[in-house]
């Protein structure tokens, strides 16, 4: 029977998700499929699940990865952290049907971050403080580097605001690192708003976003000869943890 697996969002219009694992499960002839389940509610969840018997796991992205914590029967250690989840497996045992939750985003990240570190990057912003943001801090203090959230508007201790980043801060934080959506396709033109003149070859500057490929934040740092990197190898390396969960017994 084919085996059947997805991913929870909305909008999904920007998720290689799908294509990835289609692709593999072609390549290596794993017989499954992989589904966009694109819903405006994470209330929406359960139905989801009932509708779908043959389901046994699922990705959730923006904006549900803190807020499908609720539904779920149980959570991972490093997930219940961050208090943040991108996969869930499900396990059913005829009428009973439990999710439960983990998070590899922090796994994908501190993969694909950590080639391009040097011994100058030991501070990172964070911009954005969504439930990707706080996979990314998780790997971040994994690796002994300092972070601190970037917000809009900050409401938690220790989170500062865009108009804090003067030239000290930019120059003693040397990772940079967008957890936000802004810059996705179709809306290319969008760019986090930091002072990108105090940006050296020295700096790292990581967009968790893949598509465009080089976006308008990468752009700005490669100008100023910054390294730069997308988040789609982070996807890939996310991915192929979540089917090892998927696959465990």
């Amino acid at each position: 029977m084919t085996r059947k697996f997805g991913l929870i969002g909305f909008p999904l219009s920007h998720s290689f998700s799908r294509k990835f694992f289609t692709d593999k499960f072609t390549n290596e002839g794993i017989d499954a499929e992989y589904l966009n389940f694109e819903i405006p509610s994470i209330t929406e969840l359960q139905h989801l699940v009932e509708s779908h018997p043959d389901l046994e796991g699922f990705n959730i992205t923006i904006p549900f990865k803190e807020l499908i914590i609720s539904y779920l029967d149980g959570i991972d250690q490093p997930a219940s952290q961050i208090k943040a989840v991108n996969t869930v497996k499900i396990n059913r045992s005829g009428n009973n049907v439990s999710l439960r939750g983990y998070n590899t985003d922090i796994q994908g990240f501190q993969e694909s971050v950590k080639p391009l570190l040097q011994k100058y990057h030991n501070k990172a912003l964070v911009l954005g403080t969504g439930g990707a943001s706080k996979a990314v801090v998780k790997a971040l203090d994994n690796l002994k580097i300092e972070s601190i959230l970037v917000s809009r508007n900050p409401e938690e201790k220790g989170e500062i605001s865009y108009d804090d980043l003067d030239q000290d801060v930019m120059e003693s934080y040397k990772i940079i690192v967008n957890t936000t959506p802004i810059g996705t396709f179709p809306n290319i033109d969008g760019c986090p708003a930091i002072p990108f003149e105090w940006i050296t070859p020295k700096h790292l500057l990581f967009d968790l976003v893949y598509n465009p490929e080089i976006t308008e934040f990468l752009k700005q740092g490669k100008k100023r000869g910054a390294t730069i990197k997308n988040g789609l190898e982070m996807l890939h390396l996310q991915a192929l943890a979540a089917w090892d969960i998927w696959n465990k017994e």
